[in-house]
């Protein structure tokens, strides 16, 4: 039988968090007198798929990038902890989708993310029994893409798929050798996409159309 497996990207295909979070970022970033910053949500959905050196280099610049990934990291640890507790705005029909696609395929989560956000987001909403693995570059410090192909070998799958909804999401896609579907209802713009959906639960006949089954 074949090991086929839908990896999924969070932020902007599973949940978001971008209202939730952004009080709490802001908080951290007023006890640090270096700056003066304050994130608007809108900010904040532009940051979503990207690395945290590389959001601490936008949203911080005039400070040395050492000093600023700092600030991120505790703000992320912020997060997380926060997360944990309060949850995230999960997008309609995941788990009825996560369900269904349960019965046929292995299902697994690669992220940005640091280590302990992705955890929140399997704790609050009790979703863990949904994944068969998961992986993130806060916790292996690689890119995307790399992470996608570490849970490909590490679960010897022979097929797999990667649902994201930015630009680095189908580049790390195209790394790890994997077709992309591109979740139109989150927070990026993707061209060129394998395949689309505008609503989770399209996923499950995109999926028979990828798999044959």
């Amino acid at each position: 039988m074949n090991r086929n497996g839908i990896i999924f990207d969070l932020d902007g295909t599973l949940w978001n968090t971008t209202e939730t979070i952004v009080p709490v970022w802001n908080k951290v970033l007023l006890s640090h007198k270096e700056t003066k910053k304050q994130l608007t949500v809108d900010e904040m959905n532009g940051y979503m798929g990207k690395t945290l050196e590389e959001i601490a280099a936008i949203m911080l610049p005039l400070l040395p990038l050492e000093k600023a990934v700092c600030i991120i990291k505790e703000c992320c640890k912020a997060e997380s902890a926060y997360l944990e507790k309060a949850g995230g705005k999960l997008y309609d029909w995941l788990e009825d989708t996560l369900e269904k696609l349960k019965e046929k395929y292995m299902l697994f989560i690669v992220s940005n993310c640091q280590n302990g956000y992705l955890q929140a987001f399997l704790n609050h909403h009790r979703l863990s029994n949904y994944f068969d693995d998961y992986e993130m570059s806060g916790r292996t410090g690689l890119t995307k893409g790399e992470n996608i192909r570490i849970v490909m070998e590490r679960n010897n799958l022979d097929k797999a798929v990667y649902v994201g909804d930015t630009e680095g999401d189908f580049s790390a896609a195209k790394q790890a050798g994997v077709s992309f579907i591109y979740a139109q209802y989150g927070f990026g713009k993707v061209k060129n996409a394998d395949y689309v959906i505008n609503k989770l639960p399209e996923l499950v006949i995109k999926a028979k159309k990828i798999f044959g089954f």
